[in-house]
């Protein structure tokens, strides 16, 4: 059998060659230019008031067809008599009655809360408390408490104020404790090797990590707070001599001026959208959002 001798090759060499770097000008700005359509649909408010003009076009379109006054205003007519009730009615008067109800409410609603919270974050004790005060009274409706507040407090600002803060208390406290607890051990560690201890140690990791529980938290309260003082002014909506614009929703129902009731609805649904699209989206652009903790 012949054998067979095996030759190891040499590897190929391959020319060398150098490519020249196309040298890019310092000025050279790459910029791809959408459509205008597309540039004016990336605007948050124009999204928003389309949509609102295409809900607005469809109550017209069927309140029209059913032809009924007296169950479904039209879109015009709800516009017209809420120009008629600013312009020569008391519906601003209402609605600033109603604003700042809710605000005293509210604030107080914050600082009980903030107690709480402090307190089940810090003691073990105040974490029970927190917990069993929560299960007890957060799925108990805040105008279930009106009866008792009129006989604590009688008929006034004083009844009102005290379901407002039942309303805004237990879901902040909740979502606040919440944010804390979820804290992560990194941060916390980080913070303390950093020389953190305190007041400084929670200002600047513990309310920064759980502000967006803290957020969600302040949402729900106002929102629940608000449909909490129009149910409440629906019941017994004067106070101090002048009612809200539940009392402004109540007064015009019992005369069937419905355009008029839809124009009090109108204002409550143009308040919330306000509150929730330049006052909280204010305050989550220039901090969760910031901060990357938000898409």
């Amino acid at each position: 059998m012949a054998s067979q001798v095996l030759h190891r090759q040499a590897p190929l060499e391959r020319p060398e060659f150098v490519r020249p770097v196309a040298e890019v000008p310092a000025d050279l700005r790459i910029v791809q230019t959408l459509p205008w359509y597309e540039r004016i649909y990336a605007l948050d408010p124009i999204r928003q008031f389309s949509l609102l003009l295409i809900l607005a076009a469809i109550w017209q379109v069927y309140a029209l067809w059913l032809d009924n006054n007296l169950v479904l205003p039209s879109f015009g007519s709800t516009l017209e008599a809420w120009w008629d009730s600013v312009a020569r009615g008391p519906l601003l008067l209402r609605a600033w009655t109603s604003i700042k109800l809710l605000l005293m409410g509210y604030a107080a609603g914050i600082a009980v809360a903030a107690i709480l919270t402090l307190l089940a974050i810090s003691t073990r004790l105040g974490t029970d408390l927190l917990n069993l005060l929560t299960a007890m009274f957060n799925p108990l409706p805040a105008i279930a408490l009106l009866p008792l507040a009129l006989l604590w407090f009688g008929l006034g600002e004083k009844s009102l104020i005290f379901v407002l803060i039942h309303a805004v208390l237990w879901p902040l406290a909740l979502n606040a404790y919440t944010g804390f607890q979820g804290v992560s051990e990194t941060l916390r560690l980080a913070g303390q090797s950093f020389g953190l201890r305190h007041l400084r140690f929670a200002v600047q990791i513990l309310i920064p990590a759980a502000f967006p529980a803290i957020l969600t938290g302040l949402k729900i309260g106002w929102a629940f707070a608000w449909r909490t003082l129009i149910a409440a002014e629906l019941v017994f909506g004067v106070s101090s001599g002048g009612g809200g614009l539940g009392w402004f929703i109540f007064e015009n129902r019992n005369q069937l001026e419905i355009p008029t009731v839809f124009a009090g609805l109108l204002t409550v649904i143009v308040i919330g959208l306000a509150v929730e699209s330049v006052i909280f989206r204010t305050i989550e652009r220039i901090t969760v959002r910031r901060w990357g903790m938000q898409r």
